[in-house]
């Protein structure tokens, strides 16, 4: 006798393998959700007893914490006001660990000349911060009577139009503070 092939209807299918399925992975996801929450409740109260706690335990803690912090005035969001030089140190800071990475990165870079390098921002970034006065930059617009500015660009890039063909000589620049440290 041949041995029966038993045909397995989708239903049949669904019921069997599928919707258990289903279910064990809706469980693991709120088994997570819940382990997740858990973490964030002991991390805001700074009690660790809830992590000891059973499911619906911690849910009614969980709740209870969030009533009372539904219950608590809203304060206002004071934006922080930075001054412009702090703005800068933290972004000379941001540039500085940008380069020591790419030289920690760059094979075959010489060890002498990284630290010649980061000794050099070093030391910028401490004459920066001993440095009292700050100058002012003055922004104010030209007025309608006021003639065009015959202010030369820095540099050809600066002005936006820059060719390999174009003679560089020719590009007149303002005297520049020798003392003052540029990247470029």
């Amino acid at each position: 006798m041949a041995p029966q092939t038993e045909f397995v209807s989708k239903t049949q299918h669904y019921l069997k393998v599928k919707k258990p399925m289903l279910e064990r992975q809706r469980r693991a996801r709120m088994n997570k959700c819940l382990d997740t929450l858990k973490e964030l409740i002991a991390e805001f109260q700074g009690n660790d007893a809830i992590l000891r706690m059973d499911k619906a335990e911690m849910l009614e803690s969980a709740l209870e914490f969030m009533k009372v912090e539904c219950k608590k005035p809203i304060q206002p969001i004071s934006k922080i006001a930075v001054a412009p030089m702090d703005s800068f140190r933290n972004g000379y800071m941001n540039a500085v660990n940008e380069v020591s990475r790419v030289m920690a990165g760059t094979p075959g870079m010489s060890v002498n000349m990284g630290k010649a390098v980061m000794t050099h921002l070093g030391s910028e970034f401490n004459r920066l911060l001993h440095t009292q006065q700050v100058p002012q930059i003055n922004t104010q617009l030209p007025s309608s009577n006021s003639s065009v500015s015959s202010k030369a660009p820095l540099s050809p890039a600066s002005s936006g139009y820059c060719s390999d063909s174009e003679d560089r000589q020719s590009v007149a620049s303002p005297a520049v503070n020798q003392t003052m440290w540029r990247p470029w």
